[in-house]
Parts: structure tokens; C-alpha cells; sequence
């Protein structure tokens, strides 16, 4: 009997051991509640210090993640396994996200700093009245060449691109959205158009660009840029500041035909653990001072008007990362395509790149 009684007690230890532990675990892989706060976000898309700053003020421990595509992002977040409070996803994924009822709404009581983002920036069709979003940064995409090594090319038009002297002498960044919207705009069409047979142009269009095009790179793209493996990259706005700052000879522009214009935004998701303390973080990032260091760590665009100017004004100013409203109002922000429509913008871009090789 003893025995037995010995070897119940050990089996109740051993489960709430396991308890304990699997408790521990999951506060270690992103499950949150009031005194912590588990963000997810883009790599080297936040000032440390920032982090810091907010537990110091509010008590609450930060857990932080990073992703590296928003499909990995929406994987996640999917799947639940993570029990995320804050992620900052771009503009398509939100509209994604709010169709799949991934997303909380948002308590705009709670975020009295929202008034200081530009209204250029809010109301946007992947998130109208921003009842789940905050703009966190934007950008554009467009040219980044160096006049050096190009001749004279004017590259106020996408096609300079098409220029025989530009003979294996482009980088163009791995998206299918990007590529196929240069091209689609290139032909003065939106860079979210599905007309097939404007599809096949594009795709057509590309393949006469194959010539010109050294190779088609991921994040590398600002490295090879900075260290002049190529005159031309299509690029994200705020990878071509970054490569700027690395190798000053190189300019950037944003073709007359039109572009792209990004968002990535603050959501909560709907299985957050910490919704107040959500908003917390939030309504403190939109603070003018914590979007400026942020601004100025990160190197992207903010949204934020009463942060912009305590920016330099080397920063605030140069109108290739803050281009004025005539110019943004006439670039568009990605729509969500739907799974199907979207699979067949990777397949013509596949198809591109295979003819490429």
C-alpha cells in the first residue's frame, strides 16, 4: 500500500512538473498576459532601445520575434501556436488578415497619438478608417542606379530599364508583386491589375528585359548595390536609403509611370493575450519623440507628421523618401489579389525568371 500511495505521489508530481515547465515554455515562445507583451515583427525593424524604454515606463516585459516575409508572418499567426499581442505586417497582408478575422479591432480611445499620423496615410483601401491598423512605416519602390556607371540614362521612366546599354547590368528585388508591377505600370496599367491579357504583356515586357538583368536577389540586393556589382536595382525605398548611406553616389527615384506604395502597419491579432497592453505600445510608438528615434534608427519613412519634424532636416526634406502629395497620390498600394489571382502573379513571374536563366 505504501508502495502505492509512494507511486501516486510521484506520478502527481511528475504532472504538475510537467505543468510548470510547459508553462514556463510557452511564456518563453510568446504566450503573453498582463505583465508581458509579445511582439512580432520584420527584422532589424525597431530601435532596441525603444523596447527598453517602454518596460522601464509601463512594467511590462517585452517578448520580441522577428519574420522575414509576410506569408512566414501569416503562417504563423494562422497557425496560433504563438500567442502574438502586436504584429506589423504590410498593407495586402492586412487585408488578408482582416478577411480571415485574424484581427482585433482596435479602441481608438486607447490611442489618443493616432492624430498625429499624416491623414495622407489613413483611410487606405486595405484598411478604411483604420479600424484595425496604424501606419508604423512607408515607402515606396522604385530605381536606385549610379549615374557613374550608366551613361546618362534618364531613369525618370521604367523604360530606361529597357536601354541595351544596361546590358547585364540590373538587380531586380525576388517579388512577384514588385517585378510584375514595374513591368504592369511600365505599360501604364495598375500594378493590381488582372486582366490577362495585360498580364501577358507584362509578362512579355519582362522577357525582353531578360538581357539587361544581371540577377534577381533577395535581401542581399543592398549589399551587391553598395558595393557596385550592378548600376541599377529595383528596390524598396527605405533599402535604397540604407544603400545611399553605405555609397553616396547612387541616386533613387520614383518612375513618372507610377509605383507601388507600401505600408506596414501595427494590428493586434484576434488570439492577443495583452489587447490593453497592445495599445499601450502602440499609442506609445506614435509618440512624436519615440517615432523620430525610431525613424532614425530604422531609415524607413514615417507616417508620423509631429515626428517628422524633429527629424534633420537633411531627412525630412529630401523628397526622394518623402516625396510630396502630388507624387503619392498618384502611386498605389497593393491589394489583396486573392489566393488564386495572386498564385498566378507567382507563376508569370516564375515563368520569367526560368526564361532569365
Amino acid at each position: 500500500m505504501k508502495q502505492l500511495v509512494n507511486t501516486l505521489l510521484a506520478i502527481i508530481f511528475t504532472a504538475f512538473a510537467l505543468m510548470y515547465l510547459g508553462a514556463w515554455m510557452n511564456s518563453n515562445e510568446g504566450y503573453s498576459g498582463e505583465n508581458t507583451l509579445t511582439i512580432y515583427n520584420w527584422g532589424d525593424y525597431i530601435e532596441p532601445e525603444l523596447l527598453e524604454e517602454f518596460e522601464a515606463e509601463t512594467g511590462i516585459t517585452v517578448i520580441y520575434q522577428t519574420f522575414d516575409s509576410n506569408e512566414a508572418m501569416l503562417t504563423k499567426v494562422e497557425q496560433g501556436g504563438t500567442t502574438f499581442d502586436v504584429v506589423i505586417p504590410s498593407d495586402y497582408a492586412i487585408a488578408k488578415m482582416k478577411e480571415e478575422k485574424l484581427l482585433v479591432p482596435l479602441d481608438s480611445a486607447k490611442i489618443p497619438n493616432l492624430s498625429n499620423i499624416d491623414p495622407r496615410f489613413m483611410d487606405l483601401s486595405f484598411d478604411p478608417g483604420n479600424l484595425y491598423s496604424v501606419p508604423y512605416f512607408w515607402g515606396t519602390v522604385g530605381i536606385i542606379y549610379n549615374p557613374e556607371m550608366t551613361q546618362g540614362i534618364d531613369f525618370t521612366s521604367w523604360d530606361s530599364l529597357w536601354d541595351k546599354r544596361l546590358n547585364n547590368s540590373i538587380f531586380l528585388v525576388d517579388g512577384a508583386r514588385e517585378v510584375m508591377g514595374m513591368a504592369l505600370n511600365s505599360l501604364h496599367y495598375s500594378v493590381n491589375d488582372q486582366d490577362e491579357e495585360h498580364l501577358q504583356e507584362a509578362l512579355t515586357k519582362l522577357n525582353k528585359l531578360s538581357p539587361n538583368v544581371k540577377a534577381i536577389v533577395g535581401d542581399e540586393i543592398k549589399m551587391l548595390l553598395a558595393n557596385e556589382e550592378a548600376a541599377v536595382g529595383i528596390v524598396w525605398s527605405g533599402d535604397a536609403s540604407e544603400v545611399m548611406s553605405e555609397n553616396d553616389k547612387l541616386e533613387y527615384v520614383v518612375p513618372e509611370e507610377g509605383s507601388n506604395k507600401w505600408f506596414d502597419n501595427m494590428v493586434i491579432p484576434r488570439t492577443a493575450a495583452n489587447v490593453d497592453g497592445a495599445h499601450q505600445f502602440i499609442n506609445f510608438m506614435l509618440r512624436p519623440e519615440i517615432a523620430a528615434k525610431n525613424a532614425e534608427y530604422v531609415g524607413y519613412s514615417t507616417p508620423n507628421v509631429e515626428a517628422l519634424k524633429l527629424l534633420p532636416s537633411e531627412v525630412s526634406e529630401d523628397t526622394r523618401f518623402y516625396p510630396p502629395a502630388e507624387i503619392t497620390d498618384r502611386l498605389e498600394v497593393y491589394d489583396n489579389l486573392g489566393k488564386r489571382m495572386l498564385a498566378h502573379y507567382n507563376e508569370l513571374f516564375l515563368k520569367f525568371k526560368m526564361n532569365k536563366k
